[in-house]
């Protein structure tokens, strides 16, 4: 059957009213994994026994005449760096090789209460710490609309395989834009949920304060469909709440009747200066001129902090990474070298064999940040910035109902042309990095392409919203999408019509 470029909600649909079975599209999409995805490295590995398992139970349940979730039969594949319960969750890294969870992360679990069929684990940059999905355990990930070139990260597995047709819902983690910018990249929707609106527990931390689960899908529906699952307060996350005055489909309710008509974008003119492509402005520029045409003002408001974001995001998140991976030390958790002479020989070797150069590298800044005598100088100094950043971002929006710009300062870029280049790599971030350190929302949505080689590659727009305003803004973004109206295409040689 076809199902690859399907939405989410017209499968769940099509398995409700018996249509197709929640079976058939777990074999079709498993089909299609295996044609595609040598091609573009999406997927670390698949569940094929236990997601056909679960449809069969989906099905049966339909059969008894039960009622079904809101994602019946839905095939969906989780970022590595979410538990799943027996199946193997690595975080990319050699230093979890083998790990199989007992428990499902809370997230993968509202999922499969919803009747999502879980197909298995998506690639990554190691525990998350990356923008470009090149050092995944298996190889890199390959951006599908040209694969010479990155899909963005750390969710680049779960965005290029929306992306890319392989499954229409995936789970990504976003600690500094980590579901924004591949979303960006590979031309899909990425959302950020407000921090505390969906549940960490069962996401291997990388940053705690920073870290938060999130969907990639094809459109702002089928995005708003999954928040309705993923959002609410868990008893397992003492950092959650729920949604103030939330009906029970808060996100697909709000969606109704979407409208830019009367709406206020604000645009962050330091933005325009820090967009290293042209093609990339001018397709924000588009988006302003649809937005206007659909009824809404546009304002240019000042964030004078953006260029210190990505400095008080790398001293924020490396010293809590350092904290959260102290426990990996052959010892107490995770990988152990075979051959060392005292306690100090076997954490230094475990950690030199099974932890990659990105991760060490975020691990020894942290550290010393943390350290005697620089703690007042980089983590204090970085934490005051953290609340000015704050500060900036509700200044902002006074007076508008959401700020856009671009969501990377550039299209993607070609497999190893940033990796000798760290500065360069953290710079992809610039715009996505303040959000999380603000606790906001955003929502990257498709803008358009530019074509720096005459191959089309995707632009992705950023909203961002006032905290807890989630179902607001992405009706703003159902809006926009509705505004843009931008032509359905899909990457060439990944078979289109399958």
């Amino acid at each position: 059957m076809s199902y690859a470029w399907e939405s989410a909600a017209s499968l769940a649909a099509q398995v409700r009213s018996g249509e197709t079975t929640a079976r058939a599209l777990t074999e079709a999409c498993l089909a299609r994994i295996e044609a595609v995805d040598g091609e573009l490295g999406c997927f670390l590995r698949t569940d094929a026994e236990g997601a056909l398992s679960a449809a069969d139970a989906i099905d049966a349940r339909r059969a008894a005449g039960e009622e079904l979730g809101a994602l019946a039969g839905v095939p969906v594949g989780v970022k590595d760096n979410l538990c799943t319960e027996g199946l193997e969750t690595t975080a990319g890294s050699r230093m979890l090789r083998g790990h199989r969870p007992l428990f499902d992360a809370s997230a993968v679990a509202r999922l499969k209460a919803a009747d999502a069929v879980v197909i298995g684990k998506l690639n990554l940059d190691e525990f998350g710490m990356g923008s470009s999905t090149e050092h995944g355990p298996d190889g890199p990930t390959r951006n599908p609309w040209d694969r010479t070139r990155v899909p963005g990260g750390s969710s680049g597995g779960s965005a290029a395989a929306v992306a890319g047709g392989l499954v229409p819902l995936s789970l990504g983690s976003d600690t500094g834009g980590s579901i924004r910018q591949p979303a960006a990249l590979c031309g899909c929707v990425g959302v950020k949920p407000s921090y505390g609106l969906v549940s960490r527990s069962g996401l291997i931390a990388f940053a705690s304060s920073l870290d938060v689960v999130g969907p990639l899908t094809r459109s702002v529906a089928d995005a708003a469909l999954a928040l309705d699952v993923l959002v609410g307060a868990d008893p397992a996350d003492m950092t959650t709440h729920a949604l103030p005055g939330a009906s029970p489909a808060p996100f697909s309710a709000a969606l109704e009747g979407a409208s830019l008509k009367g709406k206020v974008l604000g645009l962050v003119r330091e933005y325009r200066e820090l967009t290293e492509d042209a093609g990339v402005w001018s397709a924000v520029e588009a988006a302003l001129d649809a937005a206007r045409a659909a009824g809404a003002e546009v304002r240019e408001v000042s964030l004078d902090l953006t260029s210190a974001a990505i400095p008080t995001y790398q001293v924020v998140s490396t010293a809590e990474a350092s904290s959260n991976l102290g426990r990996y030390d052959g010892i107490h958790y995770g990988h152990r070298a075979q051959e060392a002479g005292d306690i100090v020989q076997l954490m230094s070797r475990s950690r030199a064999e099974a932890f990659g150069p990105e991760v060490q590298r975020r691990i020894l800044l942290g550290t010393f940040v943390l350290s005697s005598g620089f703690y007042d100088a980089y983590y204090l100094k970085a934490q005051k910035v953290r609340r000015q950043i704050a500060a900036a971002f509700a200044q902002a929006l006074e007076g508008v109902d959401a700020l856009i710009g671009p969501t990377s300062p550039l299209p993607a870029f070609k497999l190893g042309e940033r990796e000798q280049d760290p500065l360069a790599m953290y710079a992809v971030d610039v715009f996505t990095v303040s959000t999380n350190l603000a606790g906001l929302p955003a929502i990257s949505l498709p803008a358009g392409s530019v074509s720096p080689e005459g191959t089309a590659l995707p632009v992705g727009v950023q909203l961002t919203g006032r905290r807890d305003s989630d179902p607001a803004l992405l009706a703003l973004a159902a809006g926009l999408e509705a505004a843009l109206a931008l032509p359905t295409t899909r990457p060439a040689g990944l078979g289109g019509q399958a």
